[in-house]
């Protein structure tokens, strides 16, 4: 029966010695290690994406004018054309007789206007007989003129200089009206055609740089300008229509290539924080900044876009004012936080290095 109390006592001695421990380490508890950085002002720009097709700045394809046989080509596979020269021949020897006799009927009009026209001013020729000899002169030098139409159709000429693509005809066979010969390319110049949806067409204006970027060179950007903006807008797909152009001299970017589009508006400087540092909260933004007594506030702001993994600060904050940007889940507000980097810090940690030392020999 004596035993008992004594139990009681040590009891509400472990309990008590207990209670002081856990107030002591409450006391003690160590502030947070957070980093932080000062609010900077970068460079922000309203941003429009798009992805559009490359399109040549002239193409045609040439076909053949009328049946008949090839007998000359005078371009090979990818091969560069200048404006005016001859890519393809087609018979034309029948063609070339007829102008031959053609042309004989018409010196020989021409000839008996002559005679006709001495006859007539001496008296012995009518003016119906000089007239009826001059449409008949007339008449031979438009059938002169028809036949060499048609010896010129024979002769097919490049409309503009550019490069011709694979050949897939040859010298001999007979090109139906219509067969494709070749297509001629002019790609010194590109033009980008996209959609922008209608809402962002105040955005947009000709003369505006764009920047493009195709997947066949990763990391490059090839720099343009919007040239036109279709004056209609789809009513599919409430989109209309911009074409730039690009400057292609090296012959990079090839039509019918998929680019990517960046269109920026309004750019500005403006104050910005990293994306890490911002904490959402229904229609709120906020972050946590350090005074200069170490203490986590929580501060209210109002952002802007994003860009480059920083959020655009339209207010709450100073230039300069420091930001927890790691470590914002382990802070409140008003709690104390420790800096990294901080020389209380850093003094702080080197004893507890060199500690290790000894415990682990």
């Amino acid at each position: 029966m004596r035993k008992l109390p004594l139990l009681v006592v040590i009891s509400a001695l472990f309990i008590a010695s207990c209670g002081t421990g856990e107030a002591e380490n409450d006391g003690d508890r160590t502030p947070p290690l957070v980093k932080a950085e000062p609010a900077t002002t970068v460079r922000f720009a309203d941003r429009i994406d798009a992805v559009g097709t490359a399109r040549a700045n002239e193409q045609v394809t040439i076909s053949a004018p009328v049946t008949e046989r090839i007998v000359r080509l005078n371009f090979d596979d990818g091969g560069y054309v200048r404006r005016g020269q001859v890519i393809a021949v087609l018979q034309q020897a029948q063609q070339s007789a007829q102008l031959r006799e053609v042309q004989a009927r018409t010196r020989e009009a021409e000839q008996q206007l002559e005679r006709i026209a001495e006859l007539k001013d001496r008296g012995f020729a009518t003016r119906a007989d000089y007239d009826a000899q001059v449409a008949a002169a007339a008449a031979a030098q438009a059938q002169a003129q028809g036949v060499r139409a048609e010896i010129g159709e024979r002769v097919i000429r490049a409309p503009f200089s550019g490069w011709v693509s694979l050949r897939n005809i040859s010298v001999g066979a007979i090109a139906s009206q219509g067969t494709e010969i070749a297509t001629i390319s002019d790609v010194s110049t590109i033009k980008l055609d996209f959609t922008v949806p209608e809402t962002m067409l105040s955005a947009l204006q000709p003369g505006q740089p764009i920047e493009a970027r195709s997947d066949a060179y990763p990391g490059e950007v090839f720099r343009g300008q919007i040239h036109t903006i279709d004056p209609v807008i789809d009513p599919a797909t409430r989109a209309v229509m911009v074409r730039a152009r690009l400057p292609n001299p090296d012959r990079r970017l090839r039509p019918g290539m998929l680019l990517t589009v960046t269109i920026e508006n309004s750019p500005r400087m403006a104050l910005s924080v990293p994306e890490l540092a911002v904490i959402g909260e229904g229609d709120q933004r906020f972050v946590y900044t350090v005074d200069g007594e170490g203490v986590a506030r929580r501060t209210l702001v109002r952002t802007g876009i994003r860009f480059g993994g920083r959020v655009e600060i339209l207010g709450g904050l100073r230039p300069g004012q420091r930001v927890i940007t790691e470590g914002v889940v382990k802070v409140t507000d008003g709690v104390a936080v420790r800096l990294a980097g901080a020389p209380d810090v850093q003094r702080a940690q080197a004893p507890a290095a060199g500690a290790a030392t000894p415990e682990g020999g």
